[in-house]
Order: structure tokens, then C-alpha cells, then sequence
């Protein structure tokens, strides 16, 4: 056995590490650490030392967690001034009581409740837009998403507030990866901390409504959640779940929305295939069960989640020594997986770069080959409360997308990500966005 010295690796530049390294350049960046030091390796940044573990194995060691090995915890070093206590961040018997309790805004009948809101805020949002060349997508579907999680979540239809929360909202999670980590002027901190401000602010001033209300929303739903033996959540953690879990849904929802266009304006015949699976239904406004049969809209959908994984990075914390693959991790430490590595590996994956939905067709099914080689929402007890949602949102969207519009990009546009928060599109992502 070898001890933790022994691991490979190196800390990088003095004082920032590899930080400016991961936020310029993630992909190379992992995939040159795989190269150069295996499955296991030692580096330093955010002001973190830390220890990756790549590769499927490493996912379904971490997040199984067998004996409770690993805390959650750990994002509280990255993002716990701005996403306090959320559910991701909670741990063992209190993560379990708190997501019994969330699990009942995620039930069936919930989501065929949520799925009748977004409808029409879909319609509305779309109908909006201007075809034109052009057309920045990424910034008109962080809108609409933002603008559906107001009224699915909050209860309330968008307007002015709901720009101030979404600047809110986008200065928090930018401010996890800011390497001044001091609320010092301009900095990404400072602005998180104000985010972090604004959002708590609207949240505790609606929760006496709230609690005397009896809407379908996620915020009433939450204030009135209890599990069978009573157990309810307090103001502050509805506050708290509130700011994490609309965080969570439009931003992930709004970077695989943007991969899917980018996707489908990349290769045309897979636009026209799931045009015609919409048109198919004979309705704008599908039903929960009619998007379930969008079985190549799932496919696409998968694919572009293991081509750009929402959350790239997901760190633990090591409850106790912890020995995998030979090496020796102490207790205490900062360890982290790649979702975005396993995806992207030629290891795992034939031809990875290469945009193939079939590959998560049932005959081929490459995800299945390993549990944890596919894991876009985590995996174990963490594994994301709102992936179905999520799942209804993107389709929902993407279906009336399709019936209304046609988009293209430019012959050899290859869409750059920006890693600097979550991945999103450096320029936004313009296409030539056309009428039918």
C-alpha cells in the first residue's frame, strides 16, 4: 500500500495552481492529468489542495460511498457562502431526512402539475422571439427557463424581479470559481455574497404567504412538504432549498437545452427526425406520457449531456482514510471527480468527440456497459431530486422549438465553452433562427 506522498501529481503555478489551467481550459486539463499521472493524482487550486479520481470505477466508488466515506460537505469550501445548506451540500442521516421530505415535490402527480404550467409559459416565451441571424440561443433560453422556474417554482409570472434574481442567481454561481475568495470590490465574491443577499431577502419576505397558502409551486409545496412521521422544514430551510434547487434547475436545464440546439444545428437530419417525432403527436402541448415517447429526443438529450455534463467537477470529502486503487486518501481530504472526463474518454467511449445518439439506443446501449460511466446527475443518494423534472422541462421545450422554428450555424462553427462557472457557451451561441 502507499501512502498519500506517494500519489502523483504536481501543485502548479505558486499560489493560484492549476485554477487559471481549469477554468480556460478543463478538457485539456483532465484529460492531461489521466495521461500523465493515471486514474489518481494530487494537485492544487482554489486555494485547495486536491486529489482527482477519474474514470467510471472512481464515480461508482464515490458515489456509492459504501460505510460513508465521503461528505458532501465539501462544496461548502466552494459554495457554501452562496448555496447554504442546500440539499446537495447536507450529509448522511440529515441529507436523508431532508430528501424524504423534498421527494414529495418531485412525485408523478407533482411534476404532471409542474408540466401544466410550463406548457403555457413555454408558448408565451417562444412566441416572443425574432428569427433572425444571429440569434443569440444560449441568452433566450437562460431567460425562458428562469422565467418558467418563476411561476413552476415560485408562483409568480416573470417580470422585472424575476431579471434581478437571474443576475442574482448567475453572480452566485460564478462565484464559486473566483481565485480571489474575499468579498474585496469587483471581485466575482463580493458580487456572490450581494447575489446571495438578494435572493435570501425575496425568499424569506414570501415564505409567510407561502406557508398560509395552498398553490401546486415548489416554494408552497416545500413549506408544507412533511414526510409520514411529521417531520417538516423550517424557515430557514426552505429558504435554503429554495435558492439551491432553482440554481440547480434552469442552469443545467438552459447549458443542455443550449448543447441540444447546438447539436441539432450541427447535423440537420437528427433536427428533422425529432421535428417529425414532434409533429407525430398531432399536439403543441404534449402530455407527460406523449413526451415520454420522444424515445430519439431522450437519445439526443443523453448525448449532449455526456458531450457537455452540466457540472463537470463534483467534489467530496474524505469522512475517513480512505484506501482505493492502492493509494492511501487521509481523512480530511479534498478529493474530486470528472463526470466531463468519463465522458469525454476515449477509454470509456468509441469515438467520444463524436456526436452519436444511437450509441444510447438499445441496441447499442454503451451507457450500460458500466453503472457510473454515464453520470450526468451524480449518482447514489446524491444522485439530482430533479432529474425527471429536468428530463420534462428539456423535452417540453425542445418539442415546441421544433414545431415553430428551424436553426442552423454557419458550416465548421465549433461552440466553445466557457468554464469559468458552469460550461456555457463563450459566445452564446448564435444561430440563424428561422420560422416555419
Amino acid at each position: 500500500m502507499t501512502t498519500a506522498s506517494e500519489i502523483p501529481g504536481d501543485r502548479g503555478l505558486p499560489l493560484v495552481g492549476h485554477s487559471f489551467e481549469l477554468l480556460l481550459h478543463m478538457d485539456r486539463f483532465v484529460h492531461g492529468r489521466y495521461a500523465r499521472y493515471g486514474e489518481v493524482s494530487k494537485g492544487y487550486a482554489f486555494g485547495l489542495d486536491m486529489i482527482s479520481l477519474l474514470g467510471p470505477d472512481a464515480n461508482q466508488f464515490v458515489f456509492q460511498n459504501r460505510g460513508d466515506l465521503f461528505e458532501n460537505s465539501a462544496w461548502e469550501k466552494l459554495i457554501a457562502r452562496f448555496f447554504h445548506r442546500g440539499l446537495m451540500l447536507l450529509d448522511f442521516d440529515e441529507h436523508r431526512v431532508h430528501r424524504r421530505i423534498m421527494q414529495g415535490a418531485f412525485t408523478r402527480d407533482a411534476l404532471i402539475g409542474y408540466l401544466q404550467v410550463l406548457t403555457p409559459g413555454i408558448a408565451a416565451g417562444l412566441s416572443a422571439w425574432q428569427p433572425r441571424d444571429g440569434f443569440l440561443i444560449f441568452d433566450h433560453l437562460k431567460k425562458l427557463t428562469l422565467d418558467l422556474a418563476s411561476e413552476v417554482f415560485i408562483g409568480r409570472k416573470p417580470g422585472a424581479e424575476a431579471d434581478a434574481l437571474n443576475a442574482a442567481f448567475l453572480a452566485t454561481v460564478r462565484a464559486a470559481t473566483g481565485i480571489i475568495r474575499f468579498p474585496l470590490p469587483f471581485t466575482r465574491w463580493r458580487a456572490g455574497l450581494e447575489g446571495r443577499r438578494v435572493l435570501e431577502d425575496f425568499f424569506r419576505r414570501e415564505l409567510p404567504a407561502k406557508r398560509a397558502s395552498t398553490g401546486d409551486d415548489l416554494f408552497t409545496r416545500l413549506c408544507h412538504a412533511r414526510t409520514e412521521d411529521g417531520e417538516q422544514f423550517s424557515d430557514d430551510d426552505v429558504v435554503n432549498h429554495m435558492i439551491f434547487v432553482l440554481m440547480a434547475a434552469h442552469d443545467t436545464s438552459t447549458i443542455t437545452l443550449s448543447n441540444m440546439v447546438y447539436q441539432l444545428a450541427k447535423h440537420p437530419h437528427w433536427q428533422q427526425r425529432l421535428r417529425d417525432d414532434s409533429r407525430a403527436l398531432g399536439t403543441a402541448t404534449p402530455d407527460f406520457e406523449q413526451l415520454a415517447s420522444l424515445t430519439a429526443m431522450g437519445m439526443v438529450m443523453k448525448e449532449a449531456l455526456r458531450l457537455c455534463a452540466p457540472v463537470p467537477g463534483l467534489p467530496r470529502r474524505a469522512a475517513r482514510d480512505v484506501d482505493y486503487k492502492g493509494f492511501r486518501i487521509p481523512a480530511g481530504s479534498f478529493v474530486n471527480i470528472s463526470p466531463w472526463f468519463t465522458h469525454t474518454s476515449e477509454h470509456f467511449w468509441r469515438e467520444p468527440r463524436r456526436f452519436d445518439p444511437e450509441r444510447f439506443g438499445s441496441e447499442r446501449a454503451e451507457d450500460k456497459e458500466h453503472p457510473f460511466k454515464w453520470v450526468p446527475f451524480g449518482g447514489g443518494a446524491h444522485k439530482c431530486i430533479g432529474l425527471h423534472f429536468g428530463e420534462m422541462e428539456v423535452k417540453a421545450i425542445l418539442h415546441q422549438m421544433l414545431l415553430r422554428y428551424r436553426w442552423t450555424v454557419p458550416d465548421g462553427y465549433e461552440l466553445q465553452q466557457d468554464f469559468t462557472s458552469l460550461p456555457i457557451p463563450r459566445d452564446r451561441l448564435p444561430v440563424r433562427l428561422e420560422a416555419l
